[in-house]
This record gives structure tokens, sequence and C-alpha cells, in this order.
């Protein structure tokens, strides 16, 4: 009798054995972009969640521009991204003809005007040098800014460029150059207009720009979790957005933005 008892013990045990390892194999896996360290460690935690609550396997890719992550995501190198506003997707889908939906809101990075060499807007001077985003999403971004500033006058909301610029009474000058790199350019412009992930890695505080966006009047530039459309009532890719957005979540971007970046769900 206790080695019949022994055996449907062991034969229990190993059904049991058998349950978790194929458990385990059927573990998902979900490749997500994102551009720079922040966001990546953000998401480091967003993947402990989402492994121990609902077994997906979150792989976290991390990019250095704004280039790339739509295309990987295009081209199904990954499954989802995170880094880009509604306006830089809308973008980004025309002139791609891609189809990239969002499928929750992460952040609200306010796009600044900054400056090395100046204190306060009033201080800027004619023919001063300023450096904005060469992406067309975030050029145009920045140009309404700089409108909203009282600076320049454009003839068009929809994504303008320079030539779209129909009063400039000081008569600025304006370079273009990828968004990364606008931080750097602050050495040689006398202004730039910083994205707010980038101006957070350079550890420029928001509360010295000159000028910057408002949450209440930037809704399209609140950034989101994309898929691609044929994906977007994904189950798996719903229960990644709730893990992002929790409590947590809003820590860890204090914590690693510096204020910089604001929680948008």
């Amino acid at each position: 009798m206790k080695k019949v008892r022994f055996s449907s013990l062991v034969i229990a045990l190993l059904g049991l054995l058998l349950f978790l390892t194929s458990c385990g194999q059927k573990s998902k896996v979900v490749k997500v972009g994102v551009v720079g360290t922040q966001d990546q460690q953000i998401w480091e935690s967003v993947a402990k969640t989402v492994k121990k609550k609902d077994n997906i396997n979150l792989k976290i890719t991390t990019f250095t521009d704004y280039n790339q992550p739509n295309r990987a995501l295009a081209d199904g190198d990954i499954d989802l991204n995170a880094f880009q506003s509604y306006n830089f997707q809308t973008a980004w889908n025309q002139k791609n003809h891609t189809s990239i939906v969002a499928i929750g809101n992460t952040y609200f990075q306010p796009l600044g005007l900054y400056s090395k060499k100046i204190k306060k807007l009033s201080d800027l001077k004619e023919n001063a040098k300023i450096a904005i985003p060469n992406d067309a999403a975030n050029e145009a971004r920045a140009l309404n800014l700089l409108q909203q500033a009282g600076l320049i006058k454009l003839n068009t909301k929809e994504l303008p460029t320079p030539k779209n610029i129909v009063k400039n009474s000081l008569h600025l000058q304006f370079s273009t150059l990828d968004a990364a790199q606008t931080p750097r350019s602050l050495t040689s412009v006398d202004a730039a207009v910083i994205n707010g992930n980038y101006a957070a890695s350079a550890k420029i505080p928001l509360k010295s720009a000159l000028y910057r966006e408002h949450l209440k009047n930037g809704g399209q530039y609140i950034n989101v979790v994309s898929a691609l459309k044929k994906n977007k009532n994904s189950a798996t890719y719903k229960k990644i957005v709730k893990a992002y957005q929790t409590a947590a979540t809003k820590k860890n971007i204090e914590k690693y933005y510096k204020g910089n970046t604001l929680p948008a769900w």
C-alpha cells in the first residue's frame, strides 16, 4: 500500500513538473524598441512586472535616435515601440506609408527653448542662431513653439518648415540637426529647441528653459506605445500597456527624467 501511494505521489509530482515546464515554454516573447537609457531603465522594470504577472518575456531594444524604431517596427524586427508622440507617428505614417498606431499613452515631455548664452527670451538679439531638430515632426513642433513664444509667425500649423515663416522680426537664423545633437549645439548657437528626453540626458533642467510647452495645450505631443495597426487589439500588448501605466512607472519617470517628463495616463 505504501509503495502504491509513493508511486502515485511520484507520478503526481512528475505531472506537476511537466505542467510547469510546459507553462514555461509558452512564455510569450515581445520585442519593444525605445530611445535612450532612461526609457530603457523604465522598461526594464516593466519587463520584470509582465514576466512575473503575465509570463511575457519582454525584450528591450534601445535605439540612439528617432529614425530607427518605426522602421524596425514596420520591418518586423520589433513588435512594439515606445518613443514617439502622436504627431510624430502621424507624420511618419504619412511620409512612409505605414500603418503604425498608438495603443496606450506613456508620458509628456515638454519641448523647450534653451540657451547657455542668455537667461531670458527677451535677451535674444537680431540674427541670433537657433538650432532645431531636423525630423519633420519635431521641426514642425519646434517652429510652432517659437511661434507661441512670439518670435516668428507661420502661414500654416501643419508640419511647417522654415520656408513657412512669414514674419521673423529678429531675423533669426535657423539650423537643423538630429534631435539627439541639439544639447551639444548650445555651445555654438544662441539657443536650441531640445526634446525633453535629450534635455534630461544632458542634465538640462526644464525650469531653465527660456520658453516651453505645457501639457494642457500639448495633447498631440503625448508619447505613446505603438504597434502595427493589424496588432492593435492584441491581448498580450494590452497587458504590457497596463503593466506600464502604474504608480511604479510614475516613480521611475520622476527618478530617471528628473522632472523633465510628466506621466500622461
